[in-house]
């Protein structure tokens, strides 16, 4: 295994980036961040520390060690500054692949030669993203999912040009920080999560849309339903698994016909109107009344309880 990083800048004080940060802080690291917009350092002063507590709370970390995490946390006052003496450069800013190829190009001047260089993006293809970087053998794309200290998939997408070294130490460094990273074989928009995401949310959408389900009954219906079998055995073990001793292929001579017949039912638009966008918008406030603060922590909550019983799980 390939030495720890001895300190970890994060670019982007967003909530992908404090994300990353209180990570890394969780787990002892020294992080640096950095926000070319002032806002977005004041929010990772004070929204970093916060979240890396509330990892002891949700027993995803241990105090001692957050603590010395933070002892260690910094925010940078320039670039240079974050990333000059960074083993491995985090970019976490918003999906815009023109500023990401902007900030990659500005990070490559100021970061070490054997600097790992990673972005956050959730979908857009690295050999774009890193375009005009000229070692491109050292960047890749390491994609979180969201809230990235809690869940711990992060998609690992190299571009053309990533060297094996550079894969193979980015996923080591993901596991020392207890994430579990899948590989990508091939780099495609939207990645394999992205992917998944739109088009379970398009059905989603359609189906408040159309006035088939409230979205209150329709959240409920996914998480209790197929994504909680899903966090257990992903879909194609869970559908392997569902026909008994006949595995898959029983289930497929028994129920591809049905799912046949959904499929050419299932809603094939590939954008919202502004009309629709406002009725989706309206319907989602009226479900979610509450403070927004109130259910990020009751989502994270629940978060917490189900890595806990999954981590047990596989122990037992």
């Amino acid at each position: 295994m390939t030495a720890l990083p001895q300190k970890v800048a994060v670019i982007g004080g967003g909530d992908i980036g404090c994300g990353w940060a209180a990570l890394c802080a969780s787990a002892g690291w020294p992080v640096t961040v950095f926000d070319s917009n002032a806002s977005g350092l004041e929010r990772a002063a004070t929204d970093v520390p916060r979240r890396t507590r509330a990892l002891v709370a949700l027993e995803r970390a241990t105090s001692g060690i957050v603590e010395r995490g933070l002892k260690e946390f910094t925010q940078a006052r320039s670039l240079l500054q974050a990333v000059q003496d960074a083993d491995w450069v985090i970019e976490a800013i918003p999906e815009d692949m023109i500023a990401k190829q902007k900030v990659f190009g500005s990070i490559e001047q100021v970061a070490r030669a054997d600097a790992l260089l990673t972005s956050s993006s959730s979908g857009i293809p690295p050999a774009d993203i890193f375009a005009r970087c000229r070692r491109q053998d050292r960047c890749l794309v390491t994609h979180p999912l969201n809230p990235p200290e809690l869940i711990p998939l992060v998609e690992v997408v190299p571009a053309a040009r990533t060297s094996a070294a550079a894969v193979v130490q980015a996923q080591e460094w993901l596991r020392a920080l207890g994430r579990m990273p899948i590989l990508l074989k091939k780099p495609i928009p939207g990645y394999v999560v992205g992917r998944i995401a739109a088009a379970v949310w398009r059905q989603c959408i359609d189906l408040v849309l159309d006035g088939a389900i409230d979205v209150d009954q329709l959240d409920r219906a996914v998480s209790l339903g197929p994504a909680l079998g899903w966090a257990a055995a992903g879909p194609h073990l869970t559908y392997h698994l569902a026909a008994g001793d006949g595995g898959v292929t029983l289930f497929v001579q028994q129920l591809l016909a049905s799912f046949e017949g959904w499929w050419g039912q299932l809603a094939t638009w590939q954008r919202l109107e502004p009309e629709q966008q406002r009725a989706l918008t309206q319907s989602i406030e009226r479900a979610y009344k509450s403070n927004i603060e109130q259910l990020r922590e009751a989502r994270d909550r629940r978060l917490g309880a189900i890595l806990r019983a999954l981590e047990q799980a596989r122990t037992t």
